[in-house]
């Protein structure tokens, strides 16, 4: 493709070679690294001028450096004379920093206790109420209001301006997890979905799929649950909240998943809390099997312990993050390959063809 320069930072350069090499155009050199002093050194090896460049950078790994690292590309390759910048971005950094979402995370220690104690206790305690201080924010309890409201920075909204600041033309981005960001970009922005890779998937690698229950974890990911539901023709259940009168409330499952497969459908995994209790759950309700398919597989602290003693039986995540070190250590993880898509909606973009044909529904499938 003559005109197009693909360059790659250094959170993920086995995606961006395999995008390359399904492209058929070789990654430009570029040598990234760190001065004496740790301030980021980027040096572009060929000529940008007057050429579409692609940014391919993931908010994974070490994600602050990752970014500076992105923000002096963007503007290594704007002193250049490139025509156009378009930052490939398959999971947007800071994008689960709104008001709101920054207000339920805890400290991954806290976390991780309160999980792992759910699932090695769980017969000794009550089936039907999670026990500490996660538990319940994650059901939406809160401590007592003293009020005063609380601030929080909008970083999602920062890193948005500051990638315009750079110099970015064109962003592509992969399932935000807040998709409000969408909407702070004077740019344009192509938000894409791993949907058409998780349904291929779900019919290759569930070998009874078509009996399976689809299962959002909480109300925020129904939307995108009944979308796989109405794609592959199957039924959809819910995690919610119950009141349990003047006590306290407690997690229920609305839909029937006894002697069937369920899969749990999230756009992350960070913590793996949420795949804990919600697989804790669809086992006390009688699934057969358990799968868990994520878009995002982060794996924070101990996220992949909770998975390796949670009733899950199959996690598979998208390579929107590098999983390599992640599949070592987890039995149960697979990797859904996003390469091809990226490449082909970089391919659209390039020659100016519609990127939206990609994920319109045939019936016919």
């Amino acid at each position: 493709m003559k005109n197009m320069v693909l360059l790659t930072g250094s959170s993920h350069p086995k995606l961006a070679k395999k995008i390359s090499e399904t492209l058929g155009v070789e990654l430009s050199e570029c040598k990234l690294g760190k001065f004496s002093n740790h301030e980021t050194s980027v040096e572009i090896k060929s000529s940008v001028r007057e050429k579409h460049v692609y940014i391919i950078q993931s908010g994974c790994g070490r994600v602050n450096d990752n970014l500076i690292e992105l923000f002096i590309l963007i503007q290594a390759c704007r002193m250049g004379s490139a025509k156009r910048i378009t930052v490939v971005t398959p999971l947007f950094p800071y994008s689960r920093q709104s008001e709101k979402s920054q207000k339920k995370r805890l400290p991954q220690h806290q976390i991780g206790s309160e999980i792992m104690n759910s699932l090695t206790h769980n017969k000794e305690t009550s089936p039907t109420m999670p026990q500490g201080v996660f538990a319940q924010s994650f059901m939406g309890m809160s401590p007592a209001e003293n009020g005063y409201r609380e601030w929080c920075a909008r970083a999602g909204t920062l890193v948005s301006n500051l990638l315009q600041a750079a110099g970015t033309d064109h962003l592509i981005a992969m399932d935000l997890h807040d998709p409000q960001y969408q909407g702070f970009f004077r740019i344009p922005v192509d938000l894409i979905y791993a949907e058409p890779c998780i349904t291929q998937w779900i019919r290759s690698e569930i070998p009874n799929w078509r009996q399976a229950v689809v299962v959002s974890p909480d109300a925020g990911g129904a939307k995108r649950a009944t979308s796989i539901c109405n794609k592959l023709n199957l039924d959809f259940a819910l995690i919610h909240k119950e009141d349990l009168g003047n006590t306290k409330e407690s997690m229920g499952l609305v839909g029937e998943v006894n002697g069937r497969p369920a899969i749990i459908l999230d756009d992350m995994i960070d913590s793996g809390s949420t795949i804990g209790l919600a697989s804790e759950i669809l086992k006390r309700h009688g699934a057969s099997e358990i799968y868990a398919i994520a878009i995002h597989g982060v794996f924070s602290g101990p996220a992949l312990e909770i998975i390796n003693k949670s009733p899950v039986d199959v996690v598979a995540c998208t390579n929107t993050v590098p999983q390599e070190d992640f599949l070592k250590q987890c039995p149960k993880l697979r990797t859904i390959d996003i390469a091809p898509m990226l490449a082909e909606i970089i391919r659209r973009t390039f020659y100016g063809e519609s990127v939206t044909q990609l994920f319109v529904h045939d019936e016919h499938i």
